[in-house]
């Protein structure tokens, strides 16, 4: 039996899941991020898992000796949150209220993310290594936020599950053998479940922005943030339609086409 045969009873699966367990999490703002999402979990579930996760990672950094190791970076990230987060509110009414929480570990690596609740971790190589201003750390974060808010994390795990359910079920029904149905796994998370993520990367990216500039942060700084991201990355980034993240070029036009919404925005907070 053929993959794509599979693929189309995964792709249909998907489907009639999604007509019982659509919502939006947020409001759109004036990017316009509303989207319907797919949700088979509860917020409530995921934020528990994420908190443990975040712990652990904070009691696996001190051990180490990497936790905060630099107060007035520490420092200066945690201003930038604490600029950001009461306009969250323009997304989710609930945001504010979040037990928010901003760390930083030692380490080279180019990363920082936000778990669901609020739960924010800066790596130091991010920031130290590209020499970033507060302006792009404000729009790194205002992506990761937005990954928050937006509840990308809760969607995936939900079309995850959707889609190994649908491979059971459809691997049954079409008689495929073992090597077939692997087979058709590794499509998925080729074809399928990289375009969610791809989705949710240019998602973030715009509620991001408009976060970043309601701090008063200038926005145009994603331009220069994806350029050295760009440099950083030269020669290591698999081809777009195979990778989990916008190309870095799109990202930079993506930013460039957003500025007449949020550069209004930036300009009211600084007065």
């Amino acid at each position: 039996m053929s993959i794509f045969r599979l693929l189309a009873a995964i792709s249909i699966s998907l489907w009639l899941a999604a007509l019982s367990g659509c919502a939006t999490t947020t409001a759109g703002g004036a990017v316009g991020a509303n989207r319907s999402q797919f949700m088979l979990i509860s917020s409530e579930q995921l934020e528990q898992t994420a908190a443990q996760g975040y712990t652990k990672m904070k009691a696996d950094a001190i051990e180490k000796g990497a936790l905060n190791q630099d107060s007035k970076l520490l420092q200066r990230v945690q201003a930038i949150a604490r600029k950001i987060e009461p306009h969250t509110g323009v997304f989710r009414r609930d945001a504010p209220g979040w037990k928010w929480e901003v760390n930083i570990i030692d380490s080279n690596e180019l990363n920082a993310f936000c778990m669901p609740g609020g739960k924010i971790m800066f790596y130091s190589g991010l920031i130290n290594r590209l020499r970033l201003t507060d302006e792009e750390i404000a729009v790194v974060m205002g992506h990761e936020i937005a990954h928050a808010l937006r509840e990308h994390s809760r969607e995936q795990v939900s079309q995850a599950i959707a889609a190994q359910a649908a491979m059971g079920v459809g691997s049954a029904v079409l008689g495929l053998s073992q090597n077939a149905a692997q087979l058709a796994n590794i499509g998925y998370e080729a074809l399928i479940a990289t375009h969610f993520s791809r989705t949710d990367e240019a998602e973030a990216d715009r509620i991001g922005l408009e976060l970043t500039a309601r701090a008063g942060y200038n926005p145009r700084a994603g331009i220069s943030l994806w350029q050295k991201m760009m440099s950083a990355n030269s020669g290591s980034r698999p081809p777009e339609f195979l990778s989990s993240h916008p190309a870095d070029s799109t990202r930079v036009q993506q930013i460039k086409s957003l500025m007449p919404i949020v550069m209004p925005l930036y300009q009211a907070a600084r007065h």
